[in-house]
């Protein structure tokens, strides 16, 4: 069985503090992972984009999380002794349910090709990292793949093409570190439909390769109620008989404005994500307390999984304070995924530290839940 994890995806981090991100507890100033291995982190997660610049080498923000990046920060994470899970998106900037871009590297590529590109570059960055001694305990090929990857080629109903593709990565893992967990993720948690369909074509219609975890990605204003998360889960922990981890999940803890310390003009600024409209959908306040009060709630849901398959959780970029220069998307990444700004910080508000990088009480919360 897995150990139970407590996971931080910290992608931004290097960014954060390249643009003078500083992080605090109890008035100390700290290494952020020092902080949060001190609250029971044991596990970091960190994204993998192929070449996150346009092509005159303008970068595309966000982190910049190329294969330079991710390993920095995959040191640091395994120097501290905690885990370390690789997510590869197979795009040069954000891939999620509503985009799953091509690297730019593969325009133009057919089917076969894809599926090699996958297996080439999945082999070629595990080699890498592992000859860096920064070896990963687990592996996330592709993310948030709801409506498949590299599009069109990926895209669902074309779960065919989203078998061989996947598989070819997961192929790559195996050959190159058999010790790492493999996890298949997918958003929208709350929806039990979603995943029946989407596990069943991968592993009975179209005998996709094997698979340790189902990673859920559960943000509670967008995808659903608590009940409906443990009806999911509770249904897929017995259907697929997979181990589950959230892999991504956050909750507001204020809804002040962010304006000042971004230093933006407001038609730059693209502000919170939880705009007022979704917070009237969580029954939690996006306060301190509401936080705290979400963060105990989701444990405890993950703690009624079946045959204690739930095994624990990623708190999605906890340290993505808003800070000048730190945004979602620069213009380039904005022409790329062929999206319109404006850009800036929309994430602030739900990390597990204050807009001046003080530690907040949720994790308190989640250093002190022990599993039963």
């Amino acid at each position: 069985m897995l150990n139970y994890i407590k996971g931080m995806d910290i992608s931004s981090l290097d960014e954060i503090e390249k643009l003078g991100g500083k992080f605090y507890d109890k008035g100390e100033e700290k290494d952020l992972i020092d902080i949060l291995k001190s609250y029971d982190t044991n596990y970091i997660r960190l994204r993998l984009w192929n070449d996150p610049k346009s092509p005159d080498g303008k970068p595309y923000g966000a982190g910049n999380t190329d294969y330079e990046t991710t390993l920095r920060m995959a040191k640091r994470v395994k120097a501290a002794g905690l885990g370390f899970l690789l997510d590869f998106h197979y795009s040069d900037f954000w891939a999620d349910p509503g985009k799953q871009r091509k690297p730019k590297a593969w325009e133009g590529y057919n089917t076969d090709q894809l599926e090699q590109a996958v297996y080439d570059f999945t082999k070629e960055m595990m080699t890498n990292f592992i000859n860096e001694g920064a070896v990963p305990d687990m592996v996330q090929v592709g993310n948030e793949l709801s409506n498949g990857l590299l599009w069109p080629e990926g895209q669902v109903p074309n779960y065919g093409n989203i078998a061989r593709f996947v598989s070819a990565g997961i192929r790559a893992v195996k050959e190159t570190c058999p010790t790492a967990k493999i996890m298949i993720h997918l958003d929208n948690g709350g929806n039990n439909a979603l995943y029946r369909e989407w596990f069943d074509q991968y592993i009975n219609v179209n005998k996709g390769e094997d698979f340790d975890i189902i990673g859920l990605s559960y943000y509670p204003f967008w995808h659903g109620t608590l009940d409906d998360l443990a009806n999911n889960m509770n249904d897929i922990a017995v259907r697929f008989g997979k181990e589950l981890v959230i892999a991504e999940v956050s909750m507001g803890h204020t809804t002040e404005d962010y304006a000042s310390y971004e230093k933006l003009s407001p038609e730059e600024r693209k502000g919170m994500a939880t705009k007022p409209s979704l917070c009237e959908k969580v029954p939690f306040a996006m306060t301190k307390e509401g936080q705290c009060e979400f963060m105990a709630a989701l444990l405890e849901t993950l703690e009624r999984v079946p045959e204690k398959k739930g095994r624990g959780f990623f708190y999605w970029e906890p340290a993505w304070i808003p800070l000048p220069g730190s945004g979602w998307a620069t213009d380039e990444a904005l022409a790329y995924i062929k999206e319109n700004g404006p850009c800036g910080n929309e994430w602030a508000n739900q990390a597990l530290f204050d807009y001046d990088g003080n530690a907040l009480p949720a994790l308190q919360v989640i250093k002190d839940y022990q599993e039963k």
